[in-house]
């Protein structure tokens, strides 16, 4: 069977970082209150210079390094981004172009921190299809373009980077195939204003800033995680303990420890970077994903399961062999 293969991965985070006890000088929080709340510590902030296209540009980079190919090979990229460049052309055009692989597909997908899964699940389909041969996959985001500094419900939870993958189309025989076993798409309309951003420019004709229901979106976040991971594994016949790594969404720690306690999953299989990097929307699956890669962790043969819940609500997960 044709399979999308993953080959290499990579991230990219802007120069600054940005501590919660800096940020409580701008702030009316502390690092206990962020902390005790969210689990997060740090995260990165993009300068002036650092745009969505850069950080994914840079993230390719290294996803392609690691794959050991030339770019000039690659005929699908995907972004997944909810903070473009642009309001158009596509960032991913202009990766394409800084790449120098102008030949073949390159557009955004926006389904904000779902949205690496969403890009992944098209990339995945298009190869199999046989519409291309090999994908580049990138979550990238400057949400802290868009966060309202003044609201620490929320300016505290997200932060800036990007991460990419590389994926090959083969052909997999055997019991244990790499490549992506199974994908797991949905979204509710219905929740939009529970997690959402109050511009537009079909609205207000400007940017807009984030704005949460932090409680609501928690509670759908760890019924949503849960039950779209059983729908995969269903589909594969598999179980929870079949999984060797869980890389979830970097949302928060209190929704990835209330997850794994509904799916009486082990903590240690879980893949967890939220401290480091906060919520990096569409970049937070690639971005862990790439962390567990590079530090040993997620090896070649691994069963690693990808999840996320942004907002619309959209969610997903997907199953692979690495």
């Amino acid at each position: 069977m044709r399979r999308a293969v993953m080959i290499g991965t990579g991230s990219a985070l802007p120069r600054r970082a940005l501590g919660n006890a800096e940020l409580a000088k701008q702030v009316d929080t502390s690092d206990e209150w962020i902390v005790e709340r969210t689990g997060i510590r740090n995260r990165y902030i993009a300068g002036p210079d650092e745009t969505t296209s850069s950080l994914a540009t840079a993230a390719s980079r290294a996803a392609i390094k690691a794959a050991g190919i030339e770019a000039e090979s690659i005929d699908l990229i995907v972004l997944a981004t909810a903070t473009p460049d642009q309001t158009f052309p596509a960032s991913a055009t202009i990766v394409q172009h800084e790449l120098g692989c102008n030949r073949g597909i390159a557009f955004d997908v926006a389904a904000v921190c779902s949205g690496f899964l969403y890009a992944l699940g098209v990339a995945d389909a298009m190869l199999r299809a046989g519409s291309a041969n090999r994908a580049l996959v990138i979550g990238s985001e400057t949400f802290s373009r868009i966060l309202d500094w003044e609201d620490r419900s929320t300016c505290v939870l997200f932060g800036d980077g990007a991460g990419a993958i590389v994926l090959d189309a083969r052909e997999e025989t055997g019991e244990s195939p790499r490549g992506i076993l199974a994908s797991k798409l949905h979204a509710d309309g219905e929740y939009n204003q529970l997690l959402y951003v109050d511009g537009g420019p079909s609205t207000t004709q400007t940017v807009g800033k984030v704005r949460m229901k932090g409680p609501e979106v928690f509670r759908h976040a760890v019924v949503n995680l849960s039950e779209v991971l059983g729908e995969v594994l269903d589909e594969v016949g598999l179980q929870i303990d079949d999984i060797d790594w869980l890389v979830p969404h970097q949302a928060n720690a209190r929704i990835l420890e209330a997850t794994a306690r509904k799916l009486k999953m082990p903590r240690e299989k879980i893949i967890m970077t939220v401290d480091q990097h906060a919520n990096t929307s569409a970049a937070s699956v690639p971005l862990a994903l790439d962390a567990a890669v590079c530090d040993g962790r997620i090896k070649q043969g691994d069963l690693v399961m990808l999840e996320a819940m942004g907002g619309g609500f959209t969610w997903g997960a997907s199953l692979l062999r690495v």
